[in-house]
């Protein structure tokens, strides 16, 4: 049997969330999730191959308690603060999913179909894989951070560019959804 995740009520979710920006914001730090990919490579020795990369990444470390604390509260919403109830989805979109040829709709948190580890096998998925993940590691540089980054630190913060940002994630996202997967799929 299968455990479902099911998300916090947004009155418990919400305040955590502006609690954790109020506090970032205090200490003059920002939250995002890729900068630390970038400490990550940096301590690898990346510093060595781009320019990108050379900085002193003790000054980002404490971004890694965020990143160690989303591994860790993964585990524990999987593990304890998950229960067997099926995550309920509109009809139609169980509907046009069974076209795309996905099926057991909101059995599991992800498709197996898409997934699955047995899908690392195939060279059209890897190839999507890698590609997806060079567009998103691309994507974030360009964009000057990530989705967290931008929709909760930089809109609270009313800044401009993650406005701006923000309006290409969501766009990029409906074209992908409708234009892109059922080509993919």
């Amino acid at each position: 049997m299968e455990f479902i995740l099911n998300p916090w009520p947004w009155y418990v979710s919400g305040p955590l969330i502006a609690l954790v920006l109020a506090l970032l914001l205090y200490f003059g730090k920002t939250f995002g999730m890729s900068s630390n990919l970038r400490t990550l490579c940096t301590i690898g020795g990346a510093g060595k191959y781009a320019d990108f990369f050379k900085i002193r990444w003790q000054d980002y470390s404490w971004n890694l308690i965020v990143l160690i604390g989303a591994i860790i509260g993964g585990f524990v919403a999987a593990n304890y603060l998950s229960n067997e109830t099926v995550t309920i989805i509109n009809p139609n979109t169980i509907s046009e999913l069974n076209e795309l040829g996905l099926e057991n709709i909101g059995s599991s948190l992800v498709p197996s179909e898409v997934f699955a580890i047995e899908n690392l096998a195939s060279i059209k998925n890897l190839a999507i894989l890698i590609v997806g993940g060079l567009l998103v590691g691309f994507g974030t540089r360009y964009a000057g951070g990530c989705t967290s980054g931008h929709a909760i630190t930089g809109l609270s913060s009313l800044q401009k560019p993650s406005l701006i940002a923000v309006i290409g994630f969501f766009a990029g996202g409906l074209i992908m959804v409708n234009f892109i997967l059922p080509l993919i799929l």
